[in-house]
């Protein structure tokens, strides 16, 4: 067994949503995570005052290495807005998801956003942001303005959906979420402004 105090705040977290993937949001129980990283649950006390300030600190982690961090990575790829979305496909498609669960994670806390309110909460702000930071991106390449939302919304839920049929071999993230961005880019100019009516 381990000893506690070599764990950090971060290794229960990160084993968290590794239960969260693989047995969803029952899987969340300090008894379980504790066998999985073989300590006694009393090491999880070291760190968080219960469960709930435990799926609090999650929620908190997640919303910041895979929101905040990554906005913060991708403004500071380059000024060529393309450039800047090219790096998002590239960082959104890699590996950095894998010692919290892989490419599946985020579809496990979408499935846990709908049981818990403060999940559904982080979600929904954490959604917002990301589409939001799409549209800028999407804005400064040039693309018309009654446009932007829905390539920024096609682009992250392409990223969704890819998610789950690379689990099933059935797509490449990164390889298919490039020629979707490509195709965004280079399509754009010839397309008629949308109707209004």
């Amino acid at each position: 067994m381990r000893h506690s105090g070599t764990l950090t705040p971060v290794d229960w977290i990160a084993a968290g949503f590794r239960a969260l993937t693989a047995g969803g949001p029952s899987a969340l129980r300090v008894e379980a995570i504790a066998r999985e990283l073989g300590v006694s649950k009393g090491s999880f006390y070291w760190h968080f005052t219960d469960g709930p300030a435990f799926k609090r600190a999650m929620l908190r982690h997640w919303a910041e290495i895979a929101t905040a961090n990554v906005i913060g990575e991708v403004s500071e790829a380059g000024a060529d807005p393309r450039e800047q979305l090219r790096c998002l496909v590239k960082i959104a498609a890699g590996s950095r998801s894998d010692p919290y669960g892989g490419k599946l994670v985020e579809a496990a806390i979408r499935d846990w956003a709908r049981y818990d309110a403060d999940a559904a909460g982080t979600l929904k702000t954490v959604d917002r942001q990301r589409l939001e930071f799409v549209k800028s991106l999407f804005a400064a390449c040039g693309i018309p303005t009654e446009r932007v939302a829905a390539f920024a919304g096609i682009l992250f839920g392409a990223l969704i959906g890819l998610e789950q049929l690379h689990h099933h071999g059935l797509a490449n993230v990164n390889g298919d979420l490039t020629v979707l961005l490509e195709l965004l880019l280079g399509g754009s100019a010839g397309l008629a402004p949308e109707d209004p009516s």
